[in-house]
C-alpha cells in the first residue's frame, strides 16, 4: 500500500497538464478563429506583385543620320530636352525650296488679283468704245436717210459697232475667266497659296523632326543608338521611363478575386525598403484575362494529360504619388500586396470609361505653331506694300523677326539643342 500512494498524485498532475495544454490550444484556436472572422477573412494577400510603369520608346519620324546624342542610360531628362539629333542638311534644302515656292505663289496670286482689276478696267474701256461706235452709227444712219453720208461709210459704222461689241464680249470673257481664279478668296486663303503653305509646313515639320525631344520627364533606359547610325522611322533608339507614374500589378489567385472591387484600399510593401515602409493604394482595375491567356504561348488544355493549375489575374493598384516621391520605386521591383475587401459593394467588373486623356505630351505641338508663324511671315513679306503697312502695328515686328530667323533652327529645336 505504501508503494501505490505516490502514483495517484502523479497521474492527477498529468491530467491537469493535458487539460491545461488542451485548454490553451483551444483558447488559441478560438482566438485565431475570432481573429480570422473579424480581420483575416477580409484581407487577401499575395507576394506575386511587381512594379509596372510606362516605358516611352523614342523613335524617329523620318529617316536620317544621327549626329548628336543628348542623354545616356540612367540619366534623368526633362520633357522637351533633346535626346537625339539627326542630320538636317536635306531637310534644310527642302524647306528653302518650299519657302521660295510659297513666296513665288503669293506674288503670282497677287498678279491674278491685279489682272482682274486691269481686265475690269479694260471691259469699261471696251464698253465706252462700243457706246461711241453706236452713237456714230446712229448719227450716220440719220444722215444716210438724206443722202449726206454714203452707203459705204454707213457700212463701216455698222462694222465698227460689231467689232466693238466683239471686243467687249472678249474682254468680258477674259475677265470672267480670271475672276474664276480669285473670286471668293483672299491672298491668304487662295487655293494656290494654301497649297504652297502646306508644302512649307510639311518641309518645316520634317526639319523640326530631325530633333527628337523627350516626350516626358524620366530616366533614360535601353539606349541602343550610336553616332553616325542611319535610322529609319520607327527604329527604337532609347526609352524614357517616368518613375513618378508607376503602379503595381498584383497577381491574385482565382478564389481571391470574388470579393475584390475597384476602389478597395491596398497596403503594400517593397522588398527594396522592407516592411517598415508601407505604401498605400487603391484597386484601379482588373485584367481582362489571366496571365496564361495573354502569354506568348497560351496553354492548350484540350489534351489527354491535363492537370488543373490555379490561374492568376493581374489586378492594377494605383499608388499614392506622394509616397512614391518619398520612396521611389523602379519597374520590376517585387511587392507584397494586402487588399482590404470589407467594402464589397459595386460590380466586380465595372465598365469604367475615362473622359480625360490619362497620358499626353505637348512637346511636339510647338512645331505646328512655329510652322504656321513661318507661313504667315512669308505671306506678309510678299504682300503689297500697302497691306504690309496696314498690318505693321499688329504684326510687323513678329514677322520681321521670323524672316530674320528664316534660315535658323526651329525655336523648339534650338532650345532642345542647348540641352545636355
Amino acid at each position: 500500500m505504501s508503494n501505490d500512494r505516490p502514483k495517484a498524485p502523479a497521474s492527477s498532475r498529468r491530467w491537469r497538464l493535458l487539460a491545461g495544454v488542451g485548454g490553451g490550444v483551444l483558447a488559441v484556436a478560438l482566438a485565431y478563429g475570432l481573429y480570422w472572422a473579424q480581420v483575416l477573412r477580409y484581407h487577401q494577400t499575395t507576394d506575386d506583385a511587381y512594379v509596372s510603369g510606362n516605358v516611352v520608346e523614342i523613335t524617329p519620324q523620318i529617316s536620317g543620320t544621327v549626329v548628336a546624342i543628348g542623354a545616356d542610360d540612367t540619366q534623368f531628362v526633362k520633357a522637351g530636352q533633346s535626346l537625339v539629333r539627326l542630320d538636317r542638311a536635306d531637310a534644310k534644302v527642302a524647306l528653302d525650296q518650299a519657302e521660295a515656292q510659297l513666296a513665288r505663289t503669293v506674288r503670282d496670286v497677287r498678279n491674278q488679283f491685279a489682272t482682274t482689276a486691269q481686265l475690269d478696267a479694260a471691259v469699261e474701256a471696251k464698253q465706252t468704245e462700243l457706246t461711241r461706235a453706236q452713237n456714230d452709227l446712229e448719227r450716220r444712219a440719220r444722215l444716210g436717210a438724206s443722202g449726206a453720208v454714203s452707203g459705204e461709210e454707213l457700212q463701216h459704222a455698222r462694222d465698227a459697232v460689231k467689232a466693238a461689241q466683239a471686243d467687249l464680249n472678249a474682254a468680258r470673257q477674259q475677265l470672267a475667266a480670271n475672276r474664276a481664279r480669285v473670286d471668293g478668296t483672299t491672298l491668304q486663303n487662295h487655293p494656290e497659296v494654301r497649297d504652297a503653305a502646306a508644302a512649307v509646313r510639311n518641309a518645316y515639320l520634317t526639319w523640326a523632326r530631325t530633333e527628337l525631344p523627350a516626350p516626358v520627364s524620366g530616366f533614360v533606359a535601353r539606349r541602343n543608338v550610336q553616332l553616325g547610325q542611319r535610322v529609319a522611322p520607327g527604329t527604337a533608339l532609347m526609352a524614357v521611363v517616368p518613375l513618378d507614374q508607376v503602379w503595381v500589378d498584383a497577381n491574385f489567385k482565382e478564389p481571391q478575386l470574388s470579393r475584390m472591387r475597384v476602389g478597395q484600399p491596398v497596403t503594400l510593401s517593397a522588398d527594396l525598403y522592407g516592411s517598415h515602409v508601407v505604401f498605400h493604394g487603391k484597386i484601379a482595375g482588373f485584367g481582362a484575362g489571366t496571365g496564361a491567356a495573354f502569354s506568348l504561348l497560351p496553354a492548350q488544355n484540350a489534351t489527354g494529360n491535363w492537370i488543373k493549375i490555379v490561374q492568376r489575374v493581374p489586378v492594377r493598384v494605383a499608388l499614392d504619388p506622394r509616397e512614391i516621391a518619398a520612396h521611389p520605386l523602379q519597374i520590376g521591383l517585387s511587392m507584397r500586396a494586402d487588399v482590404d475587401v470589407h467594402d464589397g459593394s459595386g460590380a466586380r467588373l465595372p465598365q469604367l470609361a475615362s473622359s480625360a486623356t490619362p497620358w499626353s505630351t505637348d512637346v511636339f505641338g510647338t512645331s505646328d505653331a512655329e510652322a504656321d508663324a513661318r507661313v504667315a511671315a512669308i505671306i506678309s513679306a510678299n504682300e503689297p506694300a500697302a497691306a504690309r503697312a496696314a498690318a505693321t502695328p499688329a504684326g510687323s515686328a513678329h514677322s520681321s523677326g521670323l524672316l530674320a530667323d528664316a534660315h535658323t533652327a526651329p525655336a523648339g529645336g534650338a532650345a532642345h539643342a542647348k540641352a545636355p
